[in-house]
């Protein structure tokens, strides 16, 4: 499954306007479509950041289900409210899974995604060092190197990340042999109506 890691800065004080609507209006409207919402979350270390992930099932249904939902009646009527509460929704990374997303509830305690990012592609030696850990992992996923072909929604393009969740504050750390050149940590609250939770 292609997956987008979606990032968005809001307006301060926003974020629960858009959880709110989000939840009320853009699940099962992109579901209809085609495309999966595996999971929305609030950043627990910024406060006015939303983290959300979406999933389809190869390119060519991503291509289509965002056609349909950002030009159909409910993107029309609720898009711009949507859009008052963000300074930004362009960081979102396109990526493939190697551990699958779970599609059922977990328990709802908080989630840490790590992302490694290198000036070159993960190779196999990288993900199978990390496939032999991945007892600790909820999901890993790793860059989709497909062009984007919605340039409406800009994807960061360019960047070689890797990224695994994980139900606690996992603090893995790969050998230095594998040239990481940076890391960021996200920790996330799921909210009321993810899916993952």
């Amino acid at each position: 499954m292609i997956v987008e890691l979606r990032q968005y800065t809001l307006r301060p004080g926003r974020r629960d306007d858009l959880i709110d609507l989000f939840d009320a209006e853009f699940i099962e409207s992109q579901e209809r479509l085609g495309m999966a919402v595996l999971g929305q979350f609030r950043d627990l270390d910024r406060p006015d950041r939303f983290v959300w992930l979406r999933g389809f099932a190869d390119m060519a249904v991503r291509r289509r289900g965002l056609q349909e939902f950002y030009s159909g009646p409910v993107w029309k009527e609720h898009g711009p409210a949507a859009n008052a509460t963000m300074l930004d929704s362009d960081d979102v990374l396109l990526l493939r899974e190697i551990v699958p997303v779970p599609r059922t509830a977990g328990d709802g305690s908080p989630l840490t995604a790590t992302i490694w990012f290198r000036d070159h592609p993960f190779d196999a030696g990288f993900t199978d060092w990390f496939a032999a850990r991945a007892t600790g992992a909820v999901a890993v996923l790793s860059t989709e190197y497909a062009a984007n072909d919605f340039p409406a929604l800009p994807v960061r393009e360019g960047e070689h990340a890797f990224v695994w969740l994980a139900r606690h504050d996992d603090t893995i750390e790969p050998p230095s042999r594998f040239a990481v050149t940076a890391t960021d940590r996200l920790h996330l609250s799921p909210t009321a109506r993810s899916a993952l939770r």
